[in-house]
């Protein structure tokens, strides 16, 4: 069969399972396949493929029928300006999260050599991020899951910057250190009721979503830690539920922290609040 057959076919598959992105996974699939880029894959729709490599595609498209992740199915995801490696151990990195690299960016210029704290590492993609454009910059990256930190040194590696980056398998409550210019954290901050009614989030491991009962449980832990962690004029970028702006800038200010934005995501959902440490 030809690879416009193998596609079609997929199409039919996952749009009679009701995945509506159904078009671009069959062409992501294919490639991964392949291995060649999707413009390659719709370059060559007349190209055969062979037999083994068929049966793969489909064994990659029944893993998506049942909600599977693309990420988690290609173990690859881009984000920023770069690519990284994912599994069911971390988050899949998100265009969302993307706001938190632009704005440490912002607050770092390119030539200076800042100490920077990232809580809740996940996959390393904020911090290896603002590592591969700040080149005097250093990290220190902690998370509570140590199958998140080996994902995350794994991608450290891949990108050549083992020796900027130091992992901690550790709580926000149970880290002492130095201070720190900046702190940035994407936190679980689901409602952990909610996280049974996400879809495809389902795949993804309940402890890098679950914030509590109010969704709050751990950001809190984390302002309270930065005002300690956080140098005087230190910053801290947080990323937050589209519906918390008001009980996290409540949290901020009663630890004497002044608000320096409020980011929106490109849903136009309150996504990411930059903070500054006043005292």
């Amino acid at each position: 069969m030809k690879i416009i057959d193998n596609l079609e076919d997929g199409y039919k598959i996952l749009k009679g399972s009701n995945i509506s992105s159904y078009k671009i996974d069959c062409e992501i699939l294919m490639s991964h396949t392949l291995s060649i880029s999707r413009e390659e894959v719709l370059l060559n729709l007349e190209k055969n493929v062979k037999k083994e490599e068929e049966e793969r595609y489909f064994n990659l498209i029944n893993r998506r029928i049942k909600n599977e992740p693309i990420a988690y199915i290609t173990s690859n995801k881009s984000f920023w300006k770069n690519n990284f490696i994912t599994n069911k151990n971390a988050l899949i990195p998100r265009p969302d999260s993307e706001h938190l690299v632009e704005q440490a960016l912002k607050l770092v210029k390119k030539k200076q050599a800042k100490r920077i704290l990232d809580i809740g590492v996940g996959s390393g993609c904020l911090s290896i991020s603002v590592l591969k454009e700040r080149p005097y910059c250093k990290f220190d990256a902690i998370d509570i899951s140590k199958n998140a930190i080996k994902l995350a040194k794994s991608n450290a590696n891949l990108h050549q910057l083992s020796n900027r980056i130091k992992f901690y398998k550790r709580d926000v409550d149970n880290f002492y250190h130095d201070k720190y210019d900046l702190i940035i954290s994407n936190p679980p901050y689901i409602k952990k009721h909610k996280i049974k009614y996400l879809g495809t989030v389902s795949h993804e491991p309940k402890i890098a979503l679950d914030g509590g009962l109010n969704g709050l449980e751990i950001t809190r832990k984390i302002i309270s830690k930065s005002k300690k962690l956080l140098k005087t004029n230190g910053k801290l970028i947080l990323e937050i539920g589209y519906d918390q702006k008001y009980k996290v800038i409540e949290s901020l200010k009663e630890k004497n922290f002044f608000i320096n934005k409020i980011i929106k995501d490109y849903g136009n959902n309150v996504r990411c609040i930059v903070s500054t440490k006043i005292k």
